[in-house]
C-alpha cells in the first residue's frame, strides 16, 4: 500500500503522471495530485499511514436515446471524471467516508435489503456485498475513504460510478480480480434496482465498467452483446450542459415513453419493439393509427432508426470518421427532438433544452448536438472544434451558468486500481 513517502513525491512521479494522461488527458497533473494528497490525509487520520488508490469514472450516452428498456442499442462512454477512493481493509465490515456526506457503514453480515434504505447510499453497498454472496464470490472488509468531481444533475450515473467502485474494490481485495466487467455491470444494477428501488436498465453500470466507449445490443438481457471501441477524435470537445429544470414531477412523461413503445409492440404479440420487425411496423401503419396514438407511433419509428444510427455511430468512431459521427449525432437530436418528443415536458414554457440545443446551433465549433440520456429536463450533450470549444463555453455559461458547463474528455479505462 502508498506510504506518506510516495504520497508527498507523487508530483515527481513518472508512472502516476502517466496514469493521469492515461485517466483523465492533458494538463492535469497538479490538479489530480492535490485531489489524491487530499484524501490520503483523511484517509490516514482516521485509519493510519498506508492505503490503495481506485478511480470510477462517470459516463454519457453517446447514441441510443431510449432504446435500451425495449431491447434496442445503445453506444455509451466513461468519461474523464471520476470518484476517487483510498481503501485499507479491515474486519467484517465495510466503512465508505465520502467528502461532503455522512458515513456509510455496512456489517458484511446483514446483507438483507431494507425498504428504508431506498435512495441511500448505504443500500448500494449492502446491494453488492449481497449480489457477490449469492453468486458465490468471496467478501471481505475495507474502510474507504472518497471523494468524487463526478458532477450531479447532469446526467453522468454518479450513483453507477459509486456501485461498480464498491465491485471493483471487493474484487482486487478478495477475489483476485477475477470478477469481469460484465459481472461487476451486473452486480451493481442489482444493487441500485432491489437495495436502491432505482428501476434502472444495465447501460450506466456497463459503460462505467467497460470503459471507453461500449457498444451494448440488449437484444437479450441474459447474453449481451458488447463491444469496447477507443475513441480517437482528438481534434473535438464534449460538453455537457445542464440547461435546468425539475425533474421531481417528470416520472409519468419518462415511463410513457416505454409504455408507448411496448402498446405498438403489444399489436404484434410482443412485449418489446425489438420483437417487431420493422417492415411489418410501417405495413400494418394504416391498422396501427387506430389503435394507438401518433405520438406512439412516431416514439416506435425513432426506436427503430436509432437502433441504425447506433451502428453507423459506432462504425464511425471505430473508423475515427468524424463526419460520419457527428452527422449520425445531429440526426439522433433532431429524431429525439421530432419523433421521440423528449425535448421538454407537456405545457412547458421554459424550453430550456430546446433553448440550449438551438443556441448551440448557432455558435460555431459545433459539430453535432442533442438531448443527454432521459430528456425533458436537464443536460444536452455538444461535439465543439476543440480550438473553438472557449468561446462555446463562454457563451452557454452566460446563458446557464458558470457552474452547469462541463467539458469532458471520454476515458478509455473503466473502474480500476490506480496505484498501491
Amino acid at each position: 500500500m502508498a506510504q506518506r513517502n510516495f504520497i508527498n513525491n507523487l508530483a515527481n512521479d513518472a508512472e502516476f503522471a502517466s496514469k493521469v494522461k492515461l485517466l483523465y488527458g492533458e494538463g492535469k497533473l497538479h490538479y489530480q495530485v492535490d485531489r489524491y494528497r487530499k484524501i490520503y490525509d483523511m484517509h490516514s487520520a482516521k485509519y493510519g499511514e498506508g492505503g490503495s488508490f481506485y478511480s470510477s469514472p462517470g459516463r454519457i450516452e453517446v447514441c441510443g436515446n431510449h432504446t435500451d428498456h425495449n431491447n434496442g442499442k445503445v453506444l455509451c462512454a466513461s468519461i474523464s471524471v471520476d470518484t476517487i477512493a483510498c481503501v485499507t481493509p479491515c474486519e467484517g465490515k465495510i466503512i465508505v467516508e465520502s467528502v461532503g456526506f455522512s458515513p456509510v457503514e455496512v456489517s458484511l453480515d446483514d446483507l438483507q435489503a431494507r425498504e428504508e434504505e431506498y435512495g441511500n447510499a448505504v443500500a448500494l453497498v449492502r446491494g453488492v456485498c449481497a449480489y457477490y454472496k449469492n453468486n458465490g464470490f468471496n467478501l471481505g472488509g475495507f474502510c474507504a475513504t472518497t471523494t468524487s468531481d463526478v458532477f450531479r444533475g447532469a446526467g453522468v450515473s454518479s450513483s453507477a460510478c459509486f456501485e461498480v467502485l464498491i465491485c471493483e474494490i471487493l474484487n482486487l481485495m478478495y477475489n483476485d480480480g477475477k470478477i469481469d466487467k460484465v459481472t461487476k455491470a451486473k452486480a451493481s444494477q442489482y444493487a441500485e434496482n432491489v437495495y436502491f428501488g432505482k428501476p434502472c436498465g444495465l447501460l450506466d453500470q456497463s459503460a462505467i465498467s467497460l470503459g471507453g466507449v461500449s457498444y451494448i445490443d440488449f437484444k437479450s438481457i441474459a447474453n449481451l452483446k458488447i463491444q469496447s471501441i477507443d475513441w480517437n477524435f482528438e481534434d473535438m470537445n464534449i460538453v455537457l450542459t445542464n440547461t435546468g429544470g425539475d425533474h421531481s414531477d417528470l416520472t409519468d412523461q419518462y415511463a410513457s415513453i416505454r409504455v408507448e413503445m411496448e402498446e405498438v409492440a403489444k399489436l404484434f404479440g410482443a412485449k418489446k419493439l425489438r420483437k417487431v420487425k420493422e417492415s411489418d411496423f410501417y405495413q400494418r401503419l394504416p391498422e396501427i393509427q387506430e389503435k394507438v396514438s401518433g405520438r406512439a407511433i412516431m416514439r416506435a419509428m425513432h426506436y427503430f432508426d436509432e437502433n441504425k444510427r447506433v451502428d453507423l455511430c459506432a462504425k464511425a468512431v471505430k473508423n475515427s470518421n468524424e463526419k460520419k459521427f457527428c452527422a449520425a449525432i445531429n440526426e439522433s437530436g433532431m429524431s429525439s427532438y421530432l419523433m421521440l418528443q423528449n425535448c421538454y415536458p407537456l405545457s412547458d414554457t421554459a424550453q430550456r433544452i430546446p433553448l440550449g440545443i438551438n443556441l448551440s446551433k448557432k455558435i460555431d465549433g459545433v459539430k453535432a448536438v442533442r438531448v443527454h440520456g432521459g430528456g425533458f429536463a436537464g443536460t444536452i450533450i455538444a461535439y465543439v472544434d476543440k480550438n473553438k470549444t472557449s468561446d462555446y463555453v463562454e457563451k452557454m455559461q452566460a446563458v446557464f451558468g458558470k457552474e452547469n458547463v462541463f467539458v469532458i474528455g471520454v476515458r478509455n479505462v473503466g473502474t480500476c486500481k490506480v496505484f498501491d
